[in-house]
C-alpha cells in the first residue's frame, strides 16, 4: 500500500504569484477604507472634538511616506516574509530582532482578532434592522471567521482576487459619497476650513493623529509578501508608495466632505449624534434606497477584507519565525498544494476561534471589549515597531555598503524614528482617553505593558538559543537566504551580534 506524501514542504513561500495590483490591494484592504472613512473619521471627529481630522490623516501619511523611505530602501536589499521582524535583526541586532517579532505576532493578532468583534455585531445589526433576522454577533463573527480560515489556505493570488473586487467597491462607494457631499454643501457653500494648516498647531491634535494612524495600520504589509512578489526589488517600493498615497488621500478627502455636508462648525456634534451612520444619513436624501444598502453590505465586507489581509500577515511571521527555527519548525512550513503558510494560518485561526468564544461566554460587549480595545492595542503595537524599525534603518546602512545616499539611509529614516516617536508619546500619554477609561485605569498601562512583556520575553529567548543553540541563532533574519541562497543585492553587510 502506497504512503501519499505530507501535504507540505519548508522553507519557502509560493513564488511569483503577486504583481503590484495584488500587493496593493493587500495592504489597502487590510486598512479597511470604508471602515476607516464611516467609521474612523466620525469617530474622530466625535471622540476629539478637533475638526482638523482631514488634516491628521494627510499629516500622518506625509509621516508614513517618510517612513517608506528607508523601510522600502531596505527592503531592496532583504526579502523576507518577517518584515518588520528581520529589519530590526539586521539593524539593531538579533536579540532586538526576536523582540520586535514577538511584539508583531501579539499586535497583529490584537488587529486580526479585534477585527471580529465589530464585523459581527455590524452584521447582526444589519441583518436585523433590514430583514428582521435576530442573530447573536458572535455567531455572525463565527461566520465570517469560517470564510476566513478556508481562505486562509487557499492559494494567495486567489484571495488577491477577491480583495481586490471588495476593495475597488470600496472605494468606487467612497467617492461617490465625497462627490454627493461636496456638491450638496450645508448652507450653500463648499468651505475648506477643516483643511487648514493652522489645525495642525491646535490643541487636541495630539489625539487627531492618533485616530487617524490607526486607520493607515496594514500599508506597511507590503513587505510581508515580499516573497511571494513577482519582482520584489521593484513591486513592493512602489506598492508601498502608492498604498500610503490612495489611502492618505481618499481619507483626507473623505473627512473634509463629511465636513462639508454639515458645516465646519456642526461636524463635531454630527458626529456624535449619529455616529457611524452620520455618511449614510448624508447621502440617503439624494440616492436610492437600494444604493444605501449596499452601501452598508460593503462596511461590512471591508471589515471581512481587513479580517483576511491580518490573517496573512500572520500567518506569514509565525512562518518566518518557523523557519528559523526560532519556532517550532512546523510554523516554516507550507502546502504543498497552495503554498501557503498551512500550520502557521490554522493556529491563527485557532486562536481567533478560542477568543471568539471565550467573548460569547463571557457576554462582554462585542464594540467597545472586542474591536475597539483590543485594535487599538493592535495599532499601538504596529506604531511601536514602525518607530524601532525606523531607528533599525539607520543601524542597516550604517553597518553596510550601500549605495542609496544620505537622504534614504540617514535622514528620512531619522526624521522618520523622531516624528513617528513623538506619535507615539502622545498616544502613551492619551491611552486612557483613547479607550475611554478613567486616567487611573490599571487598563490604561496594562495593554502597553503587555508589548513590553512580550518584547522582553523575545529578547530572553535569542540570548538563550545564543547560549543553547547558536547555529539557529546564527541563522536568524536570514530567512530564504537560510536555505535557498541569497534573495539580497550583493551589498556587504556586517551581521549583527
Amino acid at each position: 500500500m502506497s504512503h501519499s506524501k505530507p501535504d507540505t514542504v519548508s522553507a519557502v513561500l509560493a513564488r511569483g504569484r503577486l504583481g503590484i495590483p495584488s500587493v496593493v490591494f493587500f495592504v489597502i484592504a487590510a486598512a479597511a477604507p470604508l471602515t476607516v472613512v464611516a467609521g474612523g473619521a466620525t469617530t474622530g471627529y466625535a471622540v476629539t472634538g478637533v475638526t482638523g481630522i482631514p488634516v491628521s490623516y494627510l499629516l500622518v501619511a506625509a509621516v508614513l511616506a517618510l517612513f517608506a523611505v528607508g523601510y522600502v530602501a531596505m527592503s531592496r536589499r532583504i526579502v523576507n516574509a518577517g518584515a518588520f521582524y528581520t529589519y530590526v535583526t539586521r539593524g539593531l541586532g538579533r536579540p532586538a530582532g526576536v523582540g520586535a517579532a514577538m511584539v508583531a505576532l501579539l499586535a497583529y493578532n490584537a488587529m486580526q482578532i479585534g477585527l471580529y468583534g465589530g464585523a459581527g455585531a455590524v452584521t447582526a445589526q444589519f441583518l436585523n434592522d433590514r430583514y428582521g433576522v435576530g442573530l447573536t454577533w458572535w455567531s455572525c463573527a463565527l461566520a465570517v471567521w469560517a470564510v476566513v480560515a478556508v481562505l486562509g489556505v487557499a492559494r494567495i493570488d486567489l484571495n488577491g482576487r477577491v480583495l481586490a473586487v471588495v476593495l475597488v467597491a470600496e472605494c468606487v462607494v467612497a467617492l461617490t459619497f465625497d462627490a454627493i457631499m461636496v456638491t450638496h454643501p450645508a448652507d450653500g457653500t463648499v468651505s475648506f476650513d477643516t483643511l487648514a494648516p493652522s489645525h495642525v498647531f491646535a490643541a487636541g491634535i495630539g489625539a487627531a493623529l492618533v485616530t487617524a494612524i490607526t486607520g493607515f495600520v496594514g500599508f506597511e504589509g507590503t513587505v510581508v509578501f515580499s516573497e511571494e512578489t513577482k519582482d520584489p526589488r521593484r513591486t513592493i517600493a512602489r506598492a508601498t508608495y502608492i498604498a500610503v498615497a490612495v489611502t492618505g488621500l481618499l481619507y483626507g478627502l473623505s473627512a473634509w466632505a463629511m465636513s462639508v455636508a454639515t458645516g465646519p462648525d456642526r461636524i463635531v456634534a454630527a458626529a456624535r449624534a449619529d455616529g457611524t451612520d452620520l455618511i449614510f444619513n448624508l447621502v440617503s436624501p439624494y440616492l436610492a434606497d437600494s444604493i444605501v444598502t449596499v452601501a452598508r453590505v460593503l462596511f461590512i465586507t471591508s471589515l471581512f477584507a481587513a479580517l483576511l489581509s491580518f490573517h496573512h500577515t500572520v500567518a506569514r511571521y509565525l512562518f518566518a519565525l518557523g523557519r528559523e527555527r526560532v519556532l517550532p519548525a512546523v510554523f516554516g512550513r507550507t502546502s504543498r498544494r497552495t503554498g501557503a503558510p498551512k500550520v502557521g494560518s490554522l493556529v491563527q485561526s485557532g486562536l481567533a476561534f478560542a477568543v471568539l468564544v471565550g467573548y460569547a461566554v463571557a457576554g462582554a460587549d462585542p464594540i467597545v471589549h472586542l474591536f475597539f480595545w483590543v485594535t487599538v492595542t493592535g495599532g499601538l503595537g504596529v506604531l511601536i515597531l514602525m518607530t524601532v524599525t525606523s531607528a533599525a534603518v539607520i543601524g542597516f546602512f550604517a553597518r553596510s555598503t550601500h549605495t542609496e545616499g544620505p537622504w534614504r539611509s540617514l535622514i528620512a529614516p531619522g526624521l522618520a524614528t523622531v516624528a513617528l516617536g513623538g506619535i507615539l508619546t502622545v498616544t502613551l500619554r492619551e491611552f486612557a482617553t483613547l479607550l475611554g477609561v478613567a486616567p487611573d485605569s490599571p487598563l490604561r498601562w496594562a495593554f502597553p505593558a503587555a508589548y513590553a512583556a512580550v518584547a522582553l520575553l523575545g529578547v530572553a529567548w535569542a540570548l538563550l538559543l545564543r547560549t543553547t543553540n547558536p547555529d539557529v541563532y546564527a541563522a536568524v533574519g536570514l530567512g530564504a537566504d537560510r536555505d535557498t541562497g541569497p534573495l539580497r543585492a550583493p551589498d556587504t553587510v556586517r551581521q549583527p551580534a
